[in-house]
Formats: C-alpha cells, sequence, structure tokens
C-alpha cells in the first residue's frame, strides 16, 4: 500500500505526527510516495484547513484525517492513534463515507469564465471591506429574492459546520443530498436559510457594490474577487471526497462529541 502525507507545515505538532506516522509506515512496510495521484490513501495532518485542502488533491482517493487542530469535524484520528488506525486500514477495518462536492463558474460582464475548482465545504461571496452586496439569487432560472447584506453561502452537507453553522445556517447529516443557501448578515426580512435538493443550478447576480466594497468568491477560503455585474453559477461538483472512517459513529453522536 502507498500514502502521500499532507500536513499542515505551520504545526509544529503536525509535524513531529508526520515523523511518527512515517516510522509507523516503515514498521507496517507501507510506502510513502511524493506523488498524490500515486497513492492509494491520503494521510491528511493537522485540522479541517488541511483536510479541505487533501480533498482538493485526492482526485477520488479516500483520505483519513488525523487530528492536529481544535474542533477536527472532519479529521477522526488523534495523533497518538496512529499505529491503531495504520494497522485497521492494511486489514481493511474500515468503511468509505461519500461526501458531494460543489464547483462552479463566474461569468464575467465581458462573457469571460471563471472555473471555481470543486469545494468540499462551501462556496460563498463575501466581502472583505466596509459597504454591503446586492445580489440576485437565481434557483434553476427562477429568482428567489434580491438581498443586500454582508454575502451569501452555498454550502454542502459537509460543510453545514463551518461557515455556515457561523452565520446561523443549520446543522445537516453529512452524508444528506441538499445544498443550503445562507445569507450572511442580510438587511432583509428574508433573512433565514433555505434548503435546495442537490441537483439545483443556482446563480448569484451581483447587482451593485456598495461604498467600493471588495468582494470575494470564496471556495473553501480560497479567494477569487468579482465585480458588479458578475455572476456565479454554483452546481453539485461530479468530484466526490471519500472519507475513511475507522470506527462506525451516528452523525448525533459525532455533534454532540464536537460541540461538547
Amino acid at each position: 500500500m502507498q500514502i502521500f502525507i499532507n500536513i499542515d507545515k505551520n504545526k509544529q505538532v503536525a509535524i513531529k505526527t508526520r515523523e511518527e506516522l512515517v516510522k509507523t509506515c516503515e514498521r507496517l512496510g507501507i510506502t510513502i510516495t511524493d506523488n498524490a495521484e500515486a497513492a492509494d490513501i491520503i494521510c491528511s495532518i493537522g485540522g479541517d484547513g488541511t483536510f479541505l485542502e487533501s480533498s482538493r488533491i485526492s482526485g477520488g482517493c479516500p483520505i483519513i484525517g488525523i487530528n492536529c487542530g481544535t474542533l477536527g469535524y472532519l479529521t477522526d484520528v488523534n495523533p497518538e492513534d496512529i499505529e491503531k488506525a495504520m494497522k485497521d486500514i492494511l486489514d481493511k477495518k474500515y468503511y468509505i463515507e461519500e461526501r458531494m462536492m460543489l464547483e462552479g463558474e463566474i461569468i464575467k460582464e465581458d462573457g469571460q469564465i471563471i472555473n471555481i475548482p470543486p469545494a468540499l465545504n462551501d462556496i460563498a461571496i463575501s466581502k472583505n471591506t466596509f459597504g454591503v452586496v446586492r445580489f440576485d439569487t437565481i434557483i434553476d432560472g427562477k429568482l428567489i429574492n434580491s438581498y443586500t447584506a454582508d454575502g451569501i453561502i452555498l454550502c454542502t452537507p459537509t460543510g453545514s459546520t463551518a461557515y455556515n453553522l457561523s452565520c446561523g445556517g443549520p446543522i445537516v447529516d453529512p452524508t444528506a443530498h441538499i445544498i443550503t443557501l445562507t445569507p450572511i448578515a442580510p438587511h432583509t426580512v428574508l433573512d433565514r436559510s433555505i434548503i435546495f435538493k442537490d441537483d439545483s443550478i443556482i446563480e448569484i447576480k451581483i447587482t451593485e457594490l456598495r461604498n467600493q466594497t471588495t468582494s470575494f468568491v470564496l471556495y473553501d477560503g480560497r479567494p477569487i474577487e468579482v465585480k458588479t455585474g458578475d455572476t456565479i453559477r454554483i452546481v453539485k461538483s461530479e468530484q466526490i471526497t471519500k472519507i475513511i472512517k475507522l470506527e462506525w459513529q451516528s452523525f448525533i453522536e459525532n455533534i454532540r462529541k464536537k460541540i461538547n
């Protein structure tokens, strides 16, 4: 078996954990490769941010998350349990949980198209300067609402416990097949989240950036600047993230454990 290791190089604990993982792999006869595409699994060492990065480079390869962060909604294995985890993987004592992703494109006023890579958590439109954003939200070709807000989040069920949750959105079972829309600090009566089926085509047309506001599309936190007149089209991605689970735990048990 070959593994590719992706780590948060800014955390000393992640660097030390990688060293322990390398020693464990040597004892168990597991090969470490520098090529993610050649790997049988990807080991993500860090927090949820590192796991999101791993999902972008995985190409469908299963990922196991080793938690060197805080809550770690996506990373199930503690550093002290590495050897047991790797033995279980070798013995095929695990199952794969498949998670949907989102992707999209930015359609500029001049017709130029910028692709938005697949995101495991969310694709958001958010400002980073003073002012607000005006935008129309169109679902499957029909206008649902015009918002004045700090932005808007389109999240997968996996992303429901991330940016969406901090903005008052619902917690969703991560294996569900839906897309959640949550406005960010809206100046409108309709300030609740809306849930759509996963094959919906969602378009956000930016109609005005007030007071020289700078706005970005954020795919799992990575920014692409957008302007007035741009339309962001978001759909379910054909790419999925495969997460290695060593022990079955209900969604409710996991949420209770993380929150407490």
